[in-house]
């Protein structure tokens, strides 16, 4: 039988939640939670989201007797939900990282308000150049800008942490872009509830373990 680690929580997040994922960890104490993650440019190509995360549920699930996702659906189509449905384990809320990181009813009231808007995290803010500049080619046909961004109307900065140079990254993406420059400073939005919340369910399973011994 596989050998189990004990008051021990996993996270399997995307990569582009890594950092956030280790601050909150650290400056909330929270020595039961271990993280593996999968490349957070899986994003370019979602439909291999469900089938990478199976795999690494499938590789830890013998070893934890607490699994938390670290995705929203990622442009998955649900497929996600099924495999976690397959699993019996839980997300965190939402579409994507904006969502959750705004929450679902402030992120679909600024959808709504403006629907030409293209977000920025700080991992995109800190990524922007290889990401979206390099990864989009725009660095070796710039001509595609206009034909990528043509329709969008600003970019909206929604910032976790208070970072002078990711503000400066992002204003930086959005005149690269040529496009308006907002930003709202969102904290960690249900990714901190959401680990809070897993945190605590493991020190009451824990908890109620020891009290039946």
């Amino acid at each position: 039988m596989a050998e189990r680690t004990p008051g021990k929580l996993l996270v399997i997040a995307c990569g582009a939640l890594a950092k956030e994922i280790m601050w909150l960890r650290d400056i909330n104490h929270w020595h039961s939670l271990e993280l593996v993650c999968l490349d957070a440019e899986l994003h370019n190509t979602p439909d291999a989201i469900p089938q990478r995360l199976h795999d690494l549920i499938a590789k830890h699930h013998p070893h934890y007797d607490q699994i938390f996702i670290g995705y929203g659906d990622c442009g998955t189509g649900g497929h996600i939900d099924k495999v976690l449905a397959h699993w019996n384990l839980e997300r965190l809320p939402g579409a994507h990282c904006y969502a959750f990181y705004a929450t679902e009813s402030v992120f679909n009231n600024l959808a709504d308000t403006e629907p030409g808007t293209f977000y920025l995290t700080d991992f995109l803010a800190r990524h922007f150049d290889r990401l979206v500049i390099r990864g989009l080619k725009l660095d070796s046909h710039p001509q595609l800008r206009d034909t990528f961004f043509g329709h969008y109307t600003r970019v909206l900065y929604l910032a976790q942490r208070d970072n002078p140079a990711l503000l400066s990254a992002a204003q930086r993406a959005a005149d690269f872009l040529d496009l308006r420059f907002d930003t709202i400073t969102t904290g960690m939005g249900a990714l901190g509830t959401s680990l809070e919340h897993q945190v605590l369910k493991l020190q009451r399973r824990d908890e109620a373990s020891c009290a039946a011994h």
